[in-house]
């Protein structure tokens, strides 16, 4: 089995890992962009001529599947992907959590980046999955570049700016960029508020991996033998994985179940 995952940087990096912890004998290809990195200033246009590259530098790999680890190339790439590669390669979007997260009750927020506040997409989401719930839309102003740096002061200051924004009574929050599930210990520490229950947080990446899975016919095998080989591939060029992904807890499994080849 062998899964392609790709994104402009490491906020892949949670998908892949739960990929890998489901699956430690699959073969994991990262297809990253650091030519083009970020991609969400880019216009759509741009951005999704930018993804094709990197998901046909994946595609040449042969995998089973291609994982979309973002949320800006989910929104502006998705169908023109799934129409480059499928049906010979299934590709797997990713969405933030927002279903999940009001089925568990009371107020939630969105952290997602400023470029997806607000936006007519995830305004959309939130009519379609929120079932009436009390949503926040909160920007998070530089934090995934922050977190792309594996810069510990910018990701401090970022997570506080966007805590300031959250609602005191929020009781749950979805990550709604896959970086930030690389910081989201920090994220719940600065939100909890003291004498309130655990506040709950949603990534999409363990959902991603499962579907991922049943895409390709695949079932969980955690116990499965550690054979796996990771390749990454930066621009379409193989090379080793990106330094700041080490600082993550994610990255270093990945490097440790499966040193680069």
């Amino acid at each position: 089995m062998k899964i392609a995952l790709m994104d402009s940087g490491i906020g892949l990096l949670a998908a892949t890992a739960a990929v890998r912890r489901l699956r430690p004998d699959a073969d994991l290809v990262l297809s990253l962009d650091p030519d083009g990195m970020p991609w969400g200033p880019r216009t759509p246009q741009d951005l999704t001529e930018r993804a094709l590259a990197v998901a046909e530098a994946a595609a040449a790999h042969r995998p089973d599947a291609l994982v979309v680890g973002c949320n800006t190339a989910t929104v502006h790439a998705l169908t023109a992907l799934r129409a480059r590669l499928e049906p010979g390669l299934p590709v797997i979007g990713t969405v933030p959590a927002i279903k999940p997260a009001a089925a568990g009750g009371g107020p939630l927020a969105i952290w997602a980046t400023p470029a997806t506040t607000g936006s007519p997409y995830q305004r959309n989401l939130i009519d379609t999955f929120a079932g009436g719930a009390e949503v926040a839309q909160v920007p998070c102003w530089g934090l995934a570049e922050a977190v792309e740096r594996a810069d510990e002061a910018a990701i401090d200051a970022a997570v506080a700016a966007a805590a300031a924004l959250t609602p005191d009574d929020v009781t749950t929050v979805v990550l709604g960029c896959t970086h930030y599930e690389l910081v989201g210990e920090r994220i719940r520490a600065a939100v909890q508020q003291p004498g309130r229950p655990p506040l709950a947080l949603y990534g999409s990446a363990g959902a991603v991996a499962a579907q991922t899975l049943r895409r390709i016919g695949g079932r969980p095998a955690p116990d499965a033998p550690a054979t796996g080989t990771l390749t990454v591939l930066l621009s379409g060029r193989q090379g080793p994985l990106p330094t700041a992904a080490l600082t993550y807890a994610e990255g270093r499994l990945l490097h440790r179940a499966a040193p680069v080849r």
